[in-house]
């Protein structure tokens, strides 16, 4: 491939290949470029593939749940049959998103790539290509542990092609990875253990709500240690044993199974972005407000592989990569809106944010806070489900600054208070909405 490119994107994911669609549909001559298979960590190793092992989850749980209540028998989840029912859906996604980029006037190409100058990139088995501009949209990757053994923890992509499911596993790390994989793997029978080395679990939630998630994951047969620190990993009987500091004691726990839930970084340290002139910021690449890069014009870089304010989240990755084209493409400046990005940890039941948490609120001046145990409520009792919450803020005006919600079917709801945010609706406007009812949606106007 001798000639320049109008655009290059690394990365296969939703940020990139967003972009490249829409760069190639005005015309350009786009290439897109991914050393994995084609879809991104959403739809391959992340958030789809865990809700389709959360299904089998769910409905293990809430079979428990309602077994004095009407139903009978036990709930067992088949662990290899659950796992192919996740396959069904991720196994045709990389050809799927191929396909859709070939469609679209797409170059699609496999390799590892690198900068070798300002607008140029080496990509393994296609040499080296020039281009007018860049999109970085790699992604990110597990954080790395730096203690003796951590090699012996696997990864969120290895928890999720898991062929059997071991008895006894630890969780290093106290966020969503090992939040999310711990639920669905107690309600799968084994026995689990998450090790963090905090004191407060989930800090971007409202610690209220974070408090109902820890004893109902406690009651799930969870163990949570709070202010944990690893020490190492060493085998132990064929398994593994793990020893970490707590206080001023070390302490051992074994287990079949560890995994590494301590957070992601942007995966960006294999793109030699010195030879390109680009800079980095916390671990990814340094961007002005319109995601262009702050030391090279010719570069963009949207999702997790920029220093943006946005959270790492697919929705935020898909709109960034949407903005960055856009401003490749007109030459314009536009910033991106994150008003109103709700995100969600899907525990059994979910955990649910949008906008400001309840401290944050209050140091803008005056406001009102609404907290409501809705465990007693009939969308909780026809479930069994014993743990719900909601805390709705609000300011003078009413308009809605934040809403935080942990209980069944709240992952869906929150999105009802993350429109009433975009759009600065008060909490009249939202309470006159007529719900169909019983649904969760009809308790929103009893949540203020």
């Amino acid at each position: 491939m001798t000639d320049t490119l109008d655009l290059i994107v690394i990365g296969a994911g939703m940020a990139g290949i967003a972009a490249a669609k829409k760069c190639a549909k005005a015309g350009w001559s786009v290439a897109i470029v991914d050393e994995l298979p084609y879809g991104g960590t959403c739809a391959l190793r992340g958030c789809d593939p865990k809700k389709m092992l959360r299904a089998g989850a769910e409905a293990a749980d809430a079979a428990r749940l309602l077994s004095d209540k009407g139903v009978a028998g036990e709930a067992r989840i088949d662990w290899p049959a659950l796992m192919k029912h996740k396959e069904s859906f991720t196994d045709p996604v990389p050809e799927s998103m191929e396909d859709g980029l070939k469609d679209a006037g797409v170059r699609t190409l496999h390799g590892r790539a690198r900068f070798t100058a300002d607008d140029r990139i080496e990509i393994d088995g296609h040499g080296e290509i020039a281009f007018r501009h860049a999109l970085i949209a790699a992604g990110a990757k597990p954080r790395p542990l730096k203690f003796p053994g951590a090699d012996r923890a696997i990864d969120s992509t290895d928890f999720l092609n898991l062929k059997e499911l071991p008895k006894r596993i630890v969780f290093i790390g106290g966020g969503y990875i090992s939040f999310e994989f711990a639920h669905i793997a107690a309600r799968a029978g084994a026995e689990v253990t998450i090790l963090d080395r905090g004191a407060r679990q989930l800090k971007m939630f409202d610690p209220d709500l974070v408090d109902m998630l820890l004893d109902r994951s406690r009651a799930a047969g969870i163990e949570i240690v709070a202010e944990a620190t690893p020490e190492r990993i060493e085998g132990a009987g064929g398994a593994h044993r793990v020893t970490y500091k707590k206080g001023d004691k070390s302490r051992a726990i074994d287990a079949d199974l560890v995994v590494h839930g301590a957070g992601r970084v942007p995966a960006v340290d294999h793109l030699d972005l010195d030879a390109a002139g680009i800079e980095t910021e916390r671990g990814g690449v340094k961007v002005t407000p319109w995601l262009q890069s702050a030391s090279n014009p010719r570069i963009f870089a949207a999702g997790d592989a920029a220093a943006s304010p946005g959270k790492p989240l697919t929705p935020v990755a898909v709109f960034e990569g949407k903005i960055a084209a856009s401003n490749m493409l007109k030459g314009k400046q536009t910033e991106p809106d994150y008003t109103g990005v709700p995100s969600v940890v899907f525990t059994i039941p979910e955990l649910a944010r949008v906008g400001m948490l309840e401290e944050e609120a209050r140091e803008t001046g005056e406001v009102e806070v609404s907290f409501t145990d809705t465990s007693g409520w009939f969308s909780q009792k026809r479930l069994g489900e014993s743990h719900a919450g909601a805390k709705i803020i609000t300011g003078k005006d009413g308009t809605i600054l934040g809403a935080h919600l942990f209980g069944p079917e709240y992952a869906e709801l929150i999105n009802f208070f993350s429109l009433a945010i975009k759009l600065g609706l008060t909490s009249q406007q939202l309470k006159s909405m007529p719900a169909a009812y019983p649904t969760a949606a009809s308790d929103v106007g009893s949540m203020f």
